[in-house]
């Protein structure tokens, strides 16, 4: 594993009301993750109880919830967006989002 770069590591983690985590990490970024695509899937299923999902705190360079679920620290930064992305994100209209198709 010598020289292979890792990425920042969680310091602060605030949960959302959108089921989204606010992440500070150690080089000063703050970036939103969004946890939703996990509440469907084993242990994570626990988390959409608020209260179980508020639960979040930062737990040697990651996330953990009191239910002991986890998150890879590499995959929280590089599947998370920027602060100020994640809030463009968030108030893009309706109108440019995407349709389905019947």
């Amino acid at each position: 594993m010598l020289g292979m770069k890792l990425h920042p590591r969680i310091t602060a983690v605030k949960p959302e009301a959108d089921y989204r985590l606010r992440l500070t990490f150690d080089n000063g970024e703050v970036r939103v993750f969004d946890m939703t695509p996990f509440l469907d899937t084993g242990i994570f299923r626990e988390l959409r109880d608020r209260a179980a999902f508020n639960s979040v705190r930062p737990y040697l360079g990651s996330v953990q919830w009191e239910n002991e679920a986890d998150l890879c620290p590499d995959m929280l930064y590089e599947e998370s967006l920027p602060e100020r992305q994640a809030a463009m994100v968030a108030e893009t209209p309706a109108k440019y989002a995407v349709k389905k198709k019947r």
